[in-house]
């Protein structure tokens, strides 16, 4: 009785610190030592402080390249902190010195198709989706910290939040095409809202932003030098509050003002517009290569050779998808992102995906064999079929929409 005593204010205290759920089929933040697989590293791990949480990326030796797992996990997390009265915010940082999220582990997926294991492929799509939305409609204000490698589906899982904090490591890109796939995990939504034509720019070649530019652009909220992210950390660990002027207000405290410098591709916005705004990749091409013959201007040739490096399909593809996202809400963007993975993934007209991770990721010869090698080869109705409704024997993305935004 006595140690029944002293149980009762313990667990008491652990309930308003949020160690412990009041509810009894919430998702704890630590670890369940019942469940099989507890002694393997956790890929996503939890910062508890006062008013706050945070969910630390903890792949370091894969860029924390998002898996399967990471997506379920970042999905009961996240649910579970919105419904708790005492958490007001959360954030999200890499456990890596390299990287904040490298995006989703390819690798993985093309082993899982290798394998004949479509279905699982599929399951980490509608996770990793789901979170997306969940993160683009989130009640709590959130910040991301992404501090060195962003890309891919790294940036879906960080920019539909409220702050992104970069730094002067920060590197992000969408580099899918070059490996036979389309920017997804909402690119086509927040890519397509960039000034001008800089989104179609950027998924068409894969090009790098630094965090100036992605400040410059409008992918950032925040800019901060590597050294100040402790003071930034420990001033947000100390917060007692759900408003987002307080979170503004800290982050602007320890935050710098910055330009791009002379050499940043933004200030050619002009003439990447004047390319980037025609309607077809055959005439974005032809542009590229007019330019480049009546100009000394290495960068046309420079543009030139990263889109003949990506795949033919999954250019056109890309190009339609940044298109049609302009008009798009993210879950719609979402959902019809989702159909366009799972036809790239079922081969049905290509296989490029797989040869794309084979070529730059497995075997590294850098030489992938495109199913089609010339633009003129990937027909309207090949493109049209990646975007079209997956029909009654495959559902299609099932996001919480009514719920979180009964008003749609």
């Amino acid at each position: 009785m006595q140690k029944l005593k002293l149980l009762v204010p313990l667990r008491r205290y652990l309930q308003r610190n949020g160690f412990v759920s009041q509810q009894r089929r919430s998702f704890s933040a630590l670890p369940s030592y019942t469940e099989p697989g507890y002694l393997q590293r956790e890929e996503v791990l939890v910062e508890g402080r006062a008013n706050s949480r945070a969910a630390i990326l903890n792949r370091p030796s894969a860029l924390n390249a998002l898996t399967a797992s990471m997506a379920a996990r970042l999905n009961r997390l996240y649910e579970s902190w919105e419904e708790n009265s005492d958490i007001g915010f959360v954030m999200m940082k890499g456990g890596s010195n390299r990287a904040f999220c490298s995006g989703t582990d390819v690798v993985a997926l093309y082993q899982l198709l290798n394998e004949g294991k479509t279905e699982e492929s599929k399951a980490f799509f509608q996770s990793l989706y789901k979170f997306v939305y969940v993160l683009g409609t989130y009640l709590k204000p959130h910040v991301a910290i992404m501090d060195g490698i962003v890309m891919g589906g790294g940036a879906g899982i960080s920019l539909p939040g409220m702050f992104r904090v970069v730094t002067d490591r920060t590197v992000f890109s969408s580099p899918e095409v070059q490996i036979g796939f389309h920017p997804d995990a909402g690119a086509s939504y927040y890519l397509s809202r960039l000034p001008g034509y800089l989104g179609e720019y950027l998924a068409l070649t894969g090009e790098k932003l630094n965090g100036v530019e992605m400040m410059a652009c409008g992918l950032a909220t925040h800019y901060s030098p590597k050294e100040k992210l402790p003071w930034i950390e420990e001033r947000l660990g100390n917060l007692i509050t759900d408003d987002r002027s307080v979170i503004e207000t800290s982050l602007a405290q320890y935050g710098s003002l910055v330009y791009p410098d002379s050499r940043s591709m933004l200030h050619e916005i002009e003439t990447i517009d004047s390319i980037f705004c025609h309607d077809t990749m055959e005439e974005i091409i032809e542009a590229l290569e007019t330019n480049a013959a009546e100009s000394n201007n290495k960068w046309y040739s420079m543009v030139l050779n990263k889109i003949r490096e990506a795949s033919p399909l999954s250019l056109k593809v890309t190009l339609q998808s940044i298109r049609e996202g302009r008009f798009q809400t993210l879950d719609q963007c979402l959902a019809r992102e989702y159909r366009t993975s799972l036809k790239f993934i079922s081969k049905q007209v290509s296989d490029d995906f797989c040869e794309g991770v084979r070529a730059r990721l497995v075997d590294k010869d850098f030489a992938p064999k495109w199913s089609l090698t010339k633009l003129e080869e990937v027909t309207d109705d090949m493109v049209a079929s990646f975007f079209s409704p997956l029909g009654e024997v495959e559902p299609e993305l099932n996001l919480p929409v009514s719920v979180r935004e009964p008003d749609v």
